[in-house]
This record gives structure tokens, C-alpha cells and sequence, in this order.
């Protein structure tokens, strides 16, 4: 028989041994599905890398990265910030998702998620973004909430962040979307230092293109400039040998360019080979030989009075390969300036007899000096005189002024006398004649004689025949009535005319007034001439 205490034991160690069991199954099918996401993530991460190989563009490449780890994280929006050329803002370049709508964006060290990352230089995770403190105040941004961000960043700074997000309330980014994210922006750096040396290697080929392009333009324009000169050129080596002449050398010295290359030029006279050895020797000592004047041999055998300039050039370890020289024929130059000399001689000999004449015309000049100097004494004296007539003729100015202004006085003077005379010794009677007992007739005439008194002593008749001199005696009269308040009737019988010549005069007033057509009183008109 089984002892029933020793069989206990064996139940309880089953069932141990069945939790180890399942515990170990668990542990081995967790370790499976790890193994499997860190084969989808490796694998992810090799297929990115062999991504980049085949893509030169920034954008693309980063687009590229960004695609592939929101791919691994189970999200579809993510972004990517870089910093601008002048380093004190981040720009979104690349979106997906949510923020393909938010491309352009741009944030300062601090400012949102790209910000804070750029401050710290550390991953962040953020579980909420819409309750987060630092959040950007966007109402855009209200719809995000779970959102991860990591620097770009190498061993010198931070170049950008890249970040993903989630805008589903329940889907939250963890610890190992951090990780993965981080690698990812390994790849992201090498993108962008991929871009950076195929930016720099294109714009290295297009300097080296351009300074090629620059070096074959320098060297065709300084062959034409060679070519085109009117002054002959020989270009020698170190040996002395030329190497090249330009058509004026062959032109002016009657050498052909075949004949003198890999030669020396024996064109030196020998009167002349001392300075030429000294000035070779000065060149080679680093000074410059410039207007050297000396002389030169044709192929005929004629001598050239020439200037002469010369300057070393380098090779391309800077050591002297040969130098250049320029020579100008100045034979007729020479020729002109003995001729000037020996012209210049003459001139000395005319210069001293045109001397001797000019010291005879100099005595004859102070002679006229003298004489010019006493006439203008006397002018002076003349001058003082007229002076002082003209001090007479502004005091006798002076005296008429005065005896002018007297005689307006005098004029002022009658004209208040008449008026004082008029309104004392006519007016009284006139005034007595209105009051007796006149018939019709008299009374208008004695009205007419009072108006006639009042106008001679009254600026209308003469404001009036002065202003306006083409008024007619009879259109004065009229005017004068016409002032008085006269109607035509009154006016026509006062006058002897008829009606209808009154009106014409009238007409013809308005018309010389320049009345005509405008609705003006004539007789207020003519008041404004009293004033």
C-alpha cells in the first residue's frame, strides 16, 4: 500500500512544477513577440538604411525616416524640426499625418514640444499634449494627445527634433516608441549628413566647373590680350629660351614665331649687353624692370630704340618658371625729341633777342604807366567834383520834393476851402428856394442844381470820368440821374429826350461799366463810386 504521506508531497511539487511551466511559457512567448518587434525594427531600420543609399534630396531622406518609424510605432503622424540658418528658431520641414497641414511652423529654444526638446537636448515624453504646461496656445493643436520628441543632435549640438504623435485619446506612445524614435533619429542625422556632404561635393564640382570655366576664359582673354597688342611680347623661361612672341614681335623685329621657340633671342647689340646683364640680374633678384630704355636688333640688322618692361612668373610651386616682357619701339620717339632739342636750341636764340625786344617795350610801358597814373588823378579830381554835384543836385531833389508836397497840400487845402465856401454860402440859398413856393418845373431844376453842387464837390464825376474816360458827356448826365434815384421818364424829361434815348444811354453805360448781362443795379453800381 501507498503511504498517503508521501504522496501529498508529489501533488504539491505538479502543481509547482505546472506554474513554473506556464510562467516559462509566458516568458517564452513575450521573449517571442519581442524578438519578432525587434525583427520588425531592425528589419525597418535596415530597410531605411538601404533607403538612403539611392536618395541625394534632404527632404526626401528625412521624409523617408520619418515614414518608416511612425510606420514601426503604429501611428501615421509625426513631424520633423530643423533649425534655420541663423540658429534661433526650428522650422517644421518635414510632416505627416496631422502636421503635413502644419509644414512652416516655426518655434524659439523652449517654445512646444520641438522647442523644450531643443532646450534640454533630452527625449521627452508627453502623455497628454492638450493638458501639457508648455504646450503652444494653437487651438489647431487641441486635437493631439499622446506625442513624443527627440533631438537630432551629435557631439557638437542639436540640428533638429523629430517627434510623433497620436490624436487618438486611448493610443499612447510608450517608452519603446521612445527608443525606437531614437534610433531612428540616428538615421535621421546620417540623412542629413549625407545631404550635407552631397550639397557640399555638387557645390565643390560646380566651383571647380566655374573656376575651370573661369581659368579657360582668364586664359583665352589673356592670349587675345597677348595676341591684339599693338607692343611686341616674348615670353621666356627660366633657361632665357622663348617660349612664346605675340604677331607685333614678328611684325616690328621680323623674327617668325617658329624659328625663335625653345631659342635665345639674339637681338642684343653689343653695346648694349652691360645694361642688359645688370637688369637680367635685377629681375632675378625679385625687382621689376619697368621702361627700361635701351636698344634692340631687327632681322635686317636694324637698330631699334625700344622700352623695355619685364616681370617674373611662378610656377605652380611658386618658384620663378621665366617672365614676360613687353617692348615698345620708340625709334620715332627718339627721333622727335632730338629734333624737339635742336628746335629747343633755336628757341633759346629767339628767346633772348625776343627778351632784349620785350625789356624795350617794358621801358616804353612805364612811360604809359606814368601817363595813365596822372590821368586817373585827374579823374579823381573830376570824380570829387561830380561828387560833390551830384550831393548839390540831391539837395535841390530834396527842395522839390518839399515844394510838391506843399502844392498837394495847397490843392488839399482849395479843395476844403470850395467845399466850406459851397456848403456856407450856396447851400443856405438852395435850401430857402426848395422851401418858397415853386411850381413843378422849378422845384426838378432847383433839385438838379443841388445834385449838380453835391456831385462837383462829391469823387464820383471824377472817379467816374477818370476810371471809366470813355463815358460820353450826355451818358455822364444820365449816370449822374440814374444815381439820383431818377427814373426814365424823369431822366427824359430833366434832359429834353426821349424815353427810348434813355434807355439806349442806358445800355450803352451797362455795356462800357461792363454791366452787360449781369443782374447788377446800375444805380447801386454807380453809389459804390461815392465810397
Amino acid at each position: 500500500m501507498l503511504d498517503l504521506k508521501t504522496e501529498k508531497p508529489s501533488y504539491e511539487n505538479l502543481e509547482q512544477h505546472t506554474a513554473a511551466l506556464e510562467r516559462e511559457i509566458y516568458r517564452i512567448k513575450r521573449a517571442e513577440k519581442m524578438l519578432r518587434r525587434q525583427n520588425e525594427y531592425l528589419t525597418a531600420l535596415h530597410e531605411t538604411s538601404l533607403g538612403l543609399i539611392d536618395r541625394l534630396d534632404k527632404e526626401e531622406l528625412l521624409e523617408a525616416v520619418l515614414q518608416r518609424a511612425a510606420m514601426l510605432t503604429g501611428t501615421e503622424h509625426g513631424y520633423i524640426y530643423l533649425l534655420d540658418s541663423g540658429e534661433n528658431q526650428m522650422q517644421m520641414r518635414v510632416g505627416m499625418g496631422f502636421f503635413k497641414g502644419q509644414l512652416g511652423r516655426r518655434v524659439k529654444r523652449g517654445e512646444g514640444m520641438g522647442g523644450s526638446v531643443w532646450e534640454t537636448e533630452k527625449a521627452l515624453l508627453v502623455a497628454d499634449y492638450r493638458s501639457w504646461e508648455r504646450r503652444l496656445r494653437d487651438p489647431v493643436l487641441d486635437d493631439l494627445h499622446s506625442v513624443v520628441g527627440i533631438p537630432l543632435k551629435d557631439r557638437h549640438r542639436v540640428h533638429g527634433v523629430i517627434g510623433l504623435a497620436s490624436v487618438k485619446p486611448g493610443r499612447r506612445l510608450k517608452q519603446e516608441d521612445v527608443a525606437v524614435l531614437g534610433r531612428f533619429a540616428e538615421l535621421a542625422l546620417v540623412a542629413l549628413d549625407k545631404a550635407r556632404l552631397y550639397a557640399e561635393a555638387r557645390r565643390e564640382l560646380t566651383e571647380r566647373k566655374r573656376t575651370e570655366a573661369t581659368l579657360r576664359e582668364s586664359e583665352q582673354r589673356y592670349r587675345l590680350l597677348l595676341e591684339s597688342s599693338p607692343d611686341p611680347i616674348v615670353v621666356y623661361n627660366i633657361k632665357g629660351q622663348a617660349t612664346y612672341v605675340n604677331p607685333a614681335f614678328e611684325q616690328t623685329f621680323g623674327f617668325s614665331s617658329s624659328e625663335l621657340m625653345g631659342k635665345n633671342i639674339d637681338f642684343v647689340p653689343p653695346k648694349n649687353w652691360p645694361e642688359t646683364k645688370v637688369a637680367i640680374e635685377r629681375m632675378l633678384n625679385g625687382k621689376k624692370i619697368h621702361l627700361f630704355e635701351t636698344r634692340r636688333l631687327t632681322r635686317a640688322g636694324r637698330v631699334l630704340d625700344v622700352q623695355l618692361s619685364s616681370t617674373l612668373y611662378n610656377n605652380s610651386r611658386g618658384e620663378p618658371a621665366g617672365n614676360i616682357v613687353t617692348l615698345r619701339d620708340i625709334s620715332a620717339q627718339k627721333k622727335a625729341e632730338r629734333q624737339l632739342r635742336k628746335y629747343h636750341d633755336h628757341l633759346e636764340e629767339l628767346v633772348e633777342a625776343r627778351t632784349a625786344e620785350l625789356a624795350k617795350i617794358n621801358t616804353q610801358l612805364e612811360q604809359e604807366i606814368e601817363e595813365r597814373k596822372k590821368a586817373e588823378d585827374a579823374l579823381r579830381k573830376r570824380e570829387v567834383e561830380l561828387q560833390a554835384q551830384s550831393h548839390h543836385l540831391a539837395e535841390v531833389n530834396t527842395a522839390l520834393k518839399v515844394l510838391l508836397k506843399q502844392r498837394e497840400d495847397d490843392k488839399k487845402e482849395l479843395g476844403e476851402n470850395v467845399l466850406s465856401n459851397v456848403n456856407e454860402l450856396i447851400a443856405p440859398y438852395i435850401d430857402r428856394l426848395k422851401k418858397s413856393r415853386l411850381n413843378t418845373n422849378q422845384k426838378t431844376l432847383i433839385d438838379i442844381l443841388d445834385s449838380n453842387l453835391n456831385n462837383m464837390i462829391s469823387p464820383f464825376i471824377i472817379k467816374l470820368s477818370f476810371k471809366y474816360f470813355n463815358l460820353t458827356p450826355m451818358e455822364i448826365k444820365v449816370a449822374n440821374l440814374v444815381k439820383e434815384g431818377r427814373t426814365n421818364k424823369e431822366i427824359a424829361e430833366l434832359l429834353c429826350l426821349s424815353k427810348n434815348t434813355i434807355l439806349f444811354h442806358r445800355h450803352n453805360i451797362r455795356r462800357k461799366l461792363n454791366l452787360k448781362n449781369k443782374k447788377i443795379n446800375l444805380r447801386s453800381h454807380l453809389l459804390s463810386y461815392d465810397k
